[in-house]
């Protein structure tokens, strides 16, 4: 009998995970991450958590009801010195570079598919499973990542830097099912949490002011600088350029006789540049901090997410070294934002992506 570490935040999604994996014959061990430590709780001085926020003690109790229920062992493991380095100082670090990061990628990458699969070896669990929306094909030996069943519900995007070694280790149970399906099945087990809600804040963020969350974890303060146009012109006051993000156009804290949008941030002079809408888009994006799962599809037509909720856009991918990718799309993109991630996929099939850069000179070898 193969032996599996499910990850199990406390959802209903990973604890139907875990009942399958049992059904399906699999010795199932159940495992929760710590990720916030109270000395983060009162460093950060962070709203009191939200109903909408994961990783509460809460969310770890409905867990190990779920694991009692299935008669599974349920383990609790502290990464919360691990959240903090690489996740949280990372977050903040890409503020401060005017950078709009994604954490939630970061935990995928570091936490659950490094750290997580380095206890299940411990644990002599040859595999370990999480309740994402996605699939994992084998196919002439490799492993590939594919969307899920439920385009509605596809993960995929916040999957895309799992290695080939770990899309090896891998299980995904839920990736053939629909939400609807998932919560039916634990209705009809009796899960404590077959109604809950779907965590949708960012967990050491709940109130969701990331501004007043970066001053309070770094101790320091960002202070007021200009806003410009694309000609250097004046425009006025920003408030500290960690308030703002490329494409925003609410909370400018400024009035223009036209809708205006942040088109960049530039650190070393502390300066927003603001423009119109037309001035927005770009046609061409570089790519850093690439993970590559397909290296035969670069160099041929894709499609390319620059967000989690963006349809895909006809694009090419060129490589231009082994770390850096240049998207050229055939139309257009609106406020293609650094920091933020660009997966690149090739019908259902996930081919790579990595970080959106601010970098502007054409490195091609080409």
């Amino acid at each position: 009998m193969k032996k599996v570490l499910a990850a199990m935040s406390g959802g209903v999604d990973s604890s139907v995970c875990a009942l399958l994996l049992k059904n399906s014959g699999y010795d199932v061990i159940g495992a929760t991450m710590k990720l916030i430590s109270g000395e983060l709780t009162a460093k950060t001085e962070t709203a009191k958590i939200s109903e909408k926020a994961c990783c509460t003690a809460d969310d770890a109790y409905d867990a190990k009801s779920v694991c009692f229920s299935l008669g599974l062992p349920h383990y609790v493991f502290n990464f919360a010195d691990d959240f903090s380095r690489d996740v949280i100082d990372c977050f903040c670090a890409s503020y401060i570079k005017g950078e709009t990061p994604n954490p939630c990628i970061e935990c995928n990458r570091k936490l659950k598919f490094e750290k997580l699969l380095r206890r299940a070896r411990e644990l002599d669990c040859e595999k370990i499973a999480t309740g994402h929306y996605a699939q994992i094909e084998e196919k002439d030996g490799r492993f590939l990542l594919r969307k899920a069943s439920d385009i509605k519900k596809d993960q995929s995007y916040v999957l895309y830097t799992l290695t080939r070694e770990e899309l090896s280790c891998t299980l995904f149970p839920l990736g053939g099912l629909t939400k609807p399906e998932v919560r039916a099945l634990a209705e009809a087990n009796g899960f404590v949490n077959a109604s809950k809600h779907e965590s949708q804040d960012i967990c050491f963020v709940p109130d969701g002011n990331y501004s007043a969350f970066i001053e309070n974890y770094t101790g320091k303060t960002f202070p007021p600088g200009k806003f410009i146009d694309t000609d250097g012109r004046i425009l006025g006051e920003h408030g500290g350029i960690i308030r703002y993000t490329v494409g925003q156009r609410k909370g400018l804290g400024i009035a223009f006789g036209t809708p205006k949008y942040v088109k960049s941030i530039n650190i070393a002079d502390n300066t927003v540049t603001l423009c119109n809408i037309e001035e927005l888009y770009t046609k061409s994006v570089y790519i850093k901090n690439m993970n590559i799962i397909m290296p035969e599809r670069i160099g041929f037509k894709l499609k390319a997410k620059t967000r989690y909720n963006q349809i895909e856009q006809p694009c090419e991918a060129i490589l231009l070294d082994d770390d850096t990718v240049k998207i050229t799309f055939d139309e257009p993109q609106k406020a293609v934002t650094p920091g933020q991630s660009c997966v690149l996929y090739d019908g259902e099939y996930v081919v790579g992506g990595g970080i959106i850069t601010n970098e502007k000179e054409d490195r091609s070898k080409n």
